[in-house]
């Protein structure tokens, strides 16, 4: 017997509820398709020989198959690697080759993608191909016509296994233990945002970021479990978003700091243009939101704007609603899965207020895939894990996020953490978006530089470079600022906001 926390549960009581719709392509799926198809793909995957505990690998693009995959993979107690089609090729393939995958399924649409993986493709043993023909790859829906569209007695729950997104350096391969709960039961994603979140069947949620990463691949297919409908955007695009909103009347929507700051640059008029009021929640994450801009956006949205704070790893999840942020300004909440403590270099607590490494009492232990001296770094003699971010407690035990340790600039000896530099720099008027790093210098070993993309209309000049370092000292200590300021046309982000530093 099924816990109530499954899709095939929604497909036996509301067979014809809406699961996921794709606006950009106008396809979607109810839950009897999308719990018909899973079941074919869980039937066929178990008739090549897959067992519970192997893994299959995903490149895909946004799009309603994927959650048939997904739900397939998942229900026959096998890991699923979605890799990002974004990264270089030689990125992609890592991934592909290091997660030891029994199975890989791409997207006709991305050959160019699929072709550059080269021999880490080619040396999976079963390849399948969905939306069109891939050499080497046999037909996904060939695969599974004729299969079985029922559940099978043998469903069990399955996890993912994300890989980290490379901001620093090589992906790593989050692996955790395999779920012992029954199938359908209860888990804690499903308790927080159905408790702290207010999902129900009768949500709509709106995710418009690529389905591969973590944050966006655990809400929509919890969603699911729910009995939800999920509204998936192929990329974002602010006015796009307006409009969805809108039209489908979303009641919960997630997104990254970027994506708020695109539309906070929008004109006011045009923002009015829309109405927006079936929203309930709109949920921040991911990266780390300027003061100014989650302000903004609770003036602009109201006392709607959430915010919570974890990672792949998922040891450690702290939340904050909007008022509880105007009272703590800046703090991304407090820990609801274990203590948070605050160390320095040696390993000693820090007394409140002070700035150290962050490290939370895991629940839970998981595995770097394949790197055992990595995943022993991750945990402390307490058991304590650290995915590497610098920040604070405050005395209401509310943490407030500095940087991570790998972005540190060391100027003259001075540690300096160029998030707040950022975080100013992000409001002027003329910027865009804004990377600061540290660039080497002979007298000081490195120096503070900021590299900026202006908004459209606006013209790099020595002029504006001298006006920016002002605006960012009128605001913060001197050495913290940029003593450079470089001008390019766009920064290397990943879709969910992410910044790649080390391009």
């Amino acid at each position: 017997m099924s816990g109530a926390f499954h899709p095939s549960v929604h497909a036996a009581t509301a067979p014809d509820r809406l699961a996921v719709v794709m606006p950009s392509t106008g396809q979607s799926r109810t839950y009897a398709e999308l719990e018909a198809n899973s079941n074919r793909i869980a039937a066929m995957l178990r008739s090549r020989g897959l067992q519970r505990g192997d893994v299959v690998a995903v490149v895909m693009p946004n799009d309603p198959a994927w959650f048939e995959i997904v739900w397939g993979v998942q229900r026959c107690g096998m890991y699923l690697v979605p890799v990002n089609w974004h990264l270089a090729a030689k990125e992609a393939a890592y991934i592909v080759a290091d997660c030891d995958a029994k199975a890989l399924i791409a997207s006709a649409e991305l050959a160019d993608t699929i072709a550059s993986l080269g021999d880490a493709a080619d040396n999976v043993e079963l390849r399948f191909s969905i939306g069109g023909p891939l050499p080497g790859f046999e037909s996904l829906e060939d695969a599974i016509a004729g299969q079985p569209d029922t559940a099978s007695p043998d469903d069990v729950e399955g996890s993912w296994m994300f890989y980290s997104s490379g901001t620093t350096g090589v992906p790593k391969g989050i692996k955790p233990q395999l779920p012992t709960i029954g199938f359908g039961d209860m888990n804690p994603l499903v308790g927080l945002i159905s408790g702290l979140y207010g999902f129900t069947p009768e949500s709509t949620y709106l995710s418009p970021a690529p389905l591969y990463h973590a944050a966006p691949a655990g809400w929509t297919t919890t969603v699911h479990r729910i009995g939800g409908t999920v509204v998936v955007m192929d990329r974002f695009d602010p006015l796009e978003w307006m409009r969805l909103v809108e039209e489908h009347k979303v009641t919960h929507t997630q997104m990254v700091p970027t994506y708020l700051v695109r539309l906070l640059k929008l004109a006011d008029a045009t923002r009015a243009r829309y109405d927006l009021s079936s929203l309930q929640m709109v949920v921040h994450a991911a990266a780390p939101c300027p003061p100014e801009v989650k302000r903004a956006a609770i003036d602009w949205l109201g006392l709607i704007v959430y915010e919570y704070y974890a990672a792949s790893e998922g040891t450690g999840f702290c939340a904050i609603g909007p008022q509880e942020w105007l009272d703590h300004p800046g703090s991304v909440g407090k820990s609801l899965l274990g203590g948070v403590h605050i160390v320095d270099e040696d390993g000693n607590e820090l007394p409140v207020g002070e700035e150290g490494e962050i490290w939370f009492e895991a629940l839970h232990r998981f595995n770097y895939h394949g790197d055992p001296e990595k995943t022993a770094k991750a945990f402390n003699d307490k058991g304590w894990n650290s995915i590497g971010d610098i920040g604070r407690l405050d005395d209401d035990g509310y943490l407030y996020l500095t940087d991570r340790v790998s972005n540190m600039i060391i100027s003259g000896g001075v540690n300096i953490y160029p998030r707040e530099a950022e975080d100013i720099l992000i409001g002027h008027n003329s910027v865009e978006d804004v990377a600061v790093i540290g660039t080497p210098d002979e007298v000081m070993g490195e120096k503070v530089t900021a590299f900026v993309q202006l908004r459209d209309g606006e013209v790099g000049t020595p002029a504006l470079a001298d006006e920016l370092i002002d605006y960012c000292r009128t605001h913060l200590s001197h050495f913290k600022c940029p003593r450079d300021v470089r001008f390019v046309d766009s920064l290397p982000r990943l879709p969910n906001g992410k910044l790649l530093k080390r391009m």
